[in-house]
């Protein structure tokens, strides 16, 4: 049975993953909640922050021999780049991009020993666009794509697949905060996405399903967006 990792499973994307997914293999999640994670009734959860010391959790991943990784803990700041902290710079890349990279190399061996395995990342739209005072975060996502794209060259030889999923404006916290420190008003948001509607987490978390699936074997290197038609412009 396959083992899956979620990282930020308690709220949101992951959550919705980390249930999606309990269907089709052992799920273990982690994240810096623990009331939530428990509530995950997952195989097993790891407490970690990704912005600080990560090595507990990869640690945690070659212990329980990962082989599905599933990349979705993201971090969000919005403002002018010159009113940025260096901490602040310093937590948006090692969440959203450094931990990812890290994570992966401690899976990836035990996927190359099985010859199979699958690894997603949650990108974002502003990482195929641009989000103008969101910098660090559009930069880090759009990161994820160069990653995903050379380690997708990489690995396809051990029937490793690796892709990332950017989902446009999504009905979580995390988006409902960008919501509120953008310059813009909920409704004046909607009326900028081509549906007219906010992507729902169970939508993200359904193609993940896809991308894990025997089906999808011949899916790797791509960058989807999930975005309810944002990023084919107006």
């Amino acid at each position: 049975m396959a083992k899956i990792l979620v990282t930020g499973a308690s709220k949101g994307i992951g959550n919705a993953i980390a249930k999606e997914l309990q269907s089709i293999g052992e799920v273990y999640v982690t994240g810096r909640n623990e009331k939530a994670l428990v509530a995950c009734n997952a195989k097993a959860f790891c407490v970690c922050d990704l912005s600080k010391d990560i090595n507990t959790l990869a640690q945690f991943i070659e212990k329980n021999k990962i082989d599905i990784l599933i990349n979705n803990a993201g971090e969000y700041i919005y403002g002018e780049l010159e009113t940025m902290k260096p901490e602040d710079i310093q937590r948006i890349y090692q969440t959203n991009l450094i931990a990812p990279a890290y994570l992966i190399s401690k899976a990836i061996p035990n996927m190359k020993k099985k010859r199979w395995g699958r690894i997603i990342n949650i990108g974002s739209i502003s990482g195929v666009m641009g989000e103008a005072y969101a910098s660090l975060y559009s930069s880090s996502k759009s990161g994820l794509t160069g990653l995903t794209k050379a380690l997708a060259l990489e690995l396809a030889e051990y029937n490793i697949t690796v892709n990332t999923i950017n989902p446009g404006w999504v009905e979580t916290e995390l988006g409902k905060k960008s919501m509120e420190e953008s310059y813009f008003l909920p409704e004046e948001i909607i009326e900028s996405i081509p549906q007219k509607r906010f992507v729902e987490p169970e939508e993200v978390a359904k193609l993940c399903k896809y991308l894990i699936s025997d089906d999808a074997r011949g899916i790797t290197g791509q960058s989807i967006n999930l975005c309810a038609g944002l990023s084919v412009g107006i």
